[in-house]
């Protein structure tokens, strides 16, 4: 029994994905990290607005938290972990779905541009959750190629 009295959820198999892939980004490391971060997201991704509970001066400070709203969900984001220019990562938790990480990695050694990574490992919180988590880990291609998309339009590109 958990310290709250209930017992914590049986561990539903297959519930957790570690999907990674990478997209090619035309601009040089130093630039790219700003797309990734969480305001320069802001440039293209549609919708996305994240709302920070405290101020942040550094939205890439290790600690920060944020807020964003998709698809009828709440989830909420804290900056594990950055090295400017060349990674950063997230927690992040929407209640009753899943719970994980999301890295990026950006890498301008091998050609023009950045190779930027993009590894999410995720747990389902539910089983009901397992399924729409399988849906995107199946998808996880098609969803690279659409950030690649919105990128080079946003660069114009």
């Amino acid at each position: 029994m958990t310290a709250g009295g209930a017992d914590p959820a049986p561990a539903v198999e297959g519930a957790r994905h570690r999907l990674t892939g990478a997209i090619r980004v035309g601009l040089p490391p130093e630039e790219a990290f700003r797309l990734f971060t969480p305001v320069g997201e802001r440039d293209w991704v549609d919708g996305w607005d994240p709302r920070f509970p405290a101020p942040a001066e550094d939205d890439t400070a290790p600690g920060t938290a944020f807020e964003t709203a998709a698809h009828g969900r709440v989830t909420t984001w804290v900056v594990t972990a950055r090295e400017p220019g060349r990674t950063v990562s997230y927690a992040r938790v929407t209640p009753g779905v899943h719970a994980g990480t999301v890295s990026v990695v950006l890498d301008g050694a091998d050609g023009p541009g950045t190779r930027v990574t993009v590894t999410y490992e995720l747990t389902a919180l539910t089983e009901a959750a397992q399924d729409e988590l399988r849906h995107f880990a199946a998808g996880y291609p098609d969803f690279l190629r659409s950030w690649k998309r919105a990128i080079d339009l946003a660069l114009g590109l």
